[in-house]
């Protein structure tokens, strides 16, 4: 009859771990947010500064890769340099929270 208390006991110390986990994460979440990345395109003819919570805090181009002629070019430079910012905090993301899982397949948003 009471044979299963045992299993009650390690459901609540999962449920602890658990939730230490959770806040760790929230907390971690935190921290990261407050990260500022640098990231170029071009060979450094643009650079985007971004925060960890996806926020462009700058973009600066260099007056030589402004071409009046070639404007298409300095579109998809901005573009590429934007799309790296924000593969690079993901990535961040992904590796620091995988630090606090020990490696496990959590599904996304499970962060």
């Amino acid at each position: 009859m009471f044979g299963n208390m045992g299993n009650m006991g390690n459901m609540a110390g999962m449920m602890k771990k658990v939730q230490k986990l959770q806040a760790d994460m929230a907390k971690m979440q935190e921290e990261l947010k407050g990260r500022v990345l640098e990231v170029s395109s071009g060979g450094g003819a643009v650079k985007i500064v971004i925060t960890g919570e996806k926020q462009i805090q700058s973009v600066k181009i260099d007056p030589g890769a402004v071409d009046p002629e070639d404007i298409e070019m300095l579109e998809d430079l901005i573009a590429a340099a934007v799309n790296e910012a924000i593969k690079k905090v993901d990535d961040m993301m992904a590796q620091e929270m995988g630090k606090l899982t020990g490696g496990l397949n959590l599904p996304p948003g499970m962060f």
